[in-house]
């Protein structure tokens, strides 16, 4: 048979504790125990700070230079080793393009001489000489301003030598015209008017006389007497007087003959009487 007294009065003498305010009491450790730790970790870096010299100041601007780099390597794609490492490659670079800059232009300098006015790029050149000793933005303006100077002074060079080509074609196509009988004709006509003031008369004998000797021709040659040319010069080498090219030049050929007829019979016409008596002149 159960005692309910003995029951009651156990059931009054204990401490009856539920699980639910167990739990609660284990949650409000824990939480102390975090806030104690932290607090603790900030007096341990406080002192760091204090021990070190090392200031808030000092950590922001730290922070700002890592974090100025590490933009400036997502930007290019490099770390910042490989940075320096093209930074030099980059200098490296520019001096050898100043260097092959500079011995263009002097090439270019050389083929202009006596050309044109190559003083732009003569001084271009003296100011990129210093490569070595200057900023390498500087390095790289200067070779890009002498590279400009150069092709203008090329450009300028190749102009003259293109004048001097046409005038010697010009002049080479005169010459080939004066060599055919007709070209021949009429530059004697003219050198006889301008230089020595002889008229249409006196240019009919001169025609006259030189059909009979060589026919207008700057190649006749006589075997038998070794007469030469248009005036028919006895030796040709005579006509070397009026120019070394008396041997293919018709207009060097008539030159060297009216002075000739001017001086051995005044006239061509007295010339022309001479030759028509004796078969000769």
């Amino acid at each position: 048979m159960r005692n309910d007294t003995s029951i009651t009065h156990a059931q009054n003498d204990s401490t009856i504790t539920s699980p639910g305010a167990t739990t609660r009491r284990a949650l409000r450790r824990r939480r102390t125990g975090r806030k104690r730790l932290i607090v603790a970790g900030a007096i341990a870096a406080a002192g760091l700070i204090v021990g070190t010299g090392f200031t808030v100041q000092n950590a922001v601007a730290t922070q700002a230079r890592i974090d100025a780099t590490t933009i400036l390597n997502d930007t290019s794609g490099l770390r910042h080793e490989q940075l320096s490492a093209y930074s030099a490659i980059a200098a490296a670079k520019a001096i050898d393009n100043a260097e092959d800059t500079i011995t263009a232009a002097n090439a270019t300098l050389a083929a202009a001489g006596g050309k044109v006015d190559a003083s732009g790029l003569a001084a271009s050149v003296a100011s990129l000489s210093d490569y070595r000793s200057i900023p390498v933005e500087k390095v790289v303006d200067l070779t890009k301003a002498t590279r400009a100077e150069a092709a203008k002074t090329a450009l300028a060079a190749a102009a003259y030598d293109q004048s001097q080509a046409d005038a010697a074609a010009a002049a080479a196509g005169a010459l080939a015209a004066a060599n055919t009988p007709d070209g021949a004709r009429a530059f004697a006509r003219d050198l006889a008017a301008s230089q020595y003031g002889w008229g249409a008369d006196q240019f009919q004998c001169l025609d006259n006389l030189w059909q009979k000797e060589s026919g207008w021709s700057y190649t006749a040659y006589n075997a038998s007497s070794g007469a030469t040319g248009i005036p028919q010069s006895l030796p040709g080498s005579k006509m070397a007087t009026a120019g070394a090219d008396w041997e293919t030049s018709a207009a060097t050929q008539i030159k060297w003959g009216l002075g000739y007829i001017a001086s051995a019979y005044g006239t061509p016409c007295s010339a022309w009487s001479h030759s028509q008596s004796v078969n000769w002149y």
